[in-house]
């Protein structure tokens, strides 16, 4: 029983240097020994993730930023800052995530500081109000009012020479620019309410193309 004391320890001994050895492996090609030798780049905001888990399953505590809604300017109804269709809306870091910010500074965010600035589309606006069209198109569209209005001269002539060609073609002119179908002249969007109601047409791309699904 004496003797086997010593070999009690020795083996004690042999398993904590190995657990040791191991514990130093895992630091020094883990993940905290390449932070440490300054082996990887510190995370760009604009890379941080919305979320780690779906939006019903998350609270705010998974957050990893939170974007706030553009300023919308009144007249225009579109973001303040939309320069060539795209404007930018601020994004929050959560509190205790260190990353790049919009200047290239690694930062540590206390959730109230400015990380980057997410792009988001806006519509080039011109002056043209989406309700006043259907208005005058319902109401004076017999007279051409609707197409002097969005700047087809001519056909606003013709319409009111012809009083709405019969009432058919105010008819049609009211369908297409209530679908907005037709719109100004020059090539501009309506002013609609920002959080209004819009119809958005979506072309065949890479994006929004389905692809048949296939069942086994």
């Amino acid at each position: 029983m004496a003797a086997a004391c010593p070999l009690g320890q020795a083996a004690e001994t042999v398993a904590v240097q190995l657990l040791g050895f191991l514990w130093f492996v895992s630091v020094t090609t883990g993940p905290w020994g390449a932070a440490a030798a300054g082996g990887e780049e510190p995370l760009k905001c604009e890379d941080l993730k919305v979320g780690q888990y779906p939006l019903f399953h998350v609270s705010l505590t998974f957050l990893k930023y939170i974007c706030k809604g553009p300023k919308i300017n009144d007249a225009t109804q579109e973001p303040v800052n939309c320069t060539n269709y795209t404007a930018h809306a601020p994004c929050f870091p959560a509190p205790n995530i260190t990353c790049k910010d919009f200047s290239g500074n690694e930062t540590h965010f206390t959730g109230n500081e400015v990380g980057f600035f997410k792009p988001i589309s806006c519509r080039n606006v011109n002056g043209y109000s989406y309700k006043v069209a259907v208005a005058l198109s319902l109401f004076l569209g017999w007279l051409g009012a609707d197409r002097f209005y969005l700047g087809y001269p001519a056909l606003g002539l013709l319409k009111f020479c012809t009083v709405g060609f019969c009432g058919i073609g105010s008819l049609i002119d009211f369908i297409l620019i209530s679908m907005q179908i037709v719109g100004p002249s020059d090539g501009s969007s309506y002013i609609i309410d920002y959080y209004g109601t819009r119809l958005i047409r979506l072309s065949i791309t890479n994006e929004t193309f389905r692809k048949t699904q296939l069942y086994p």
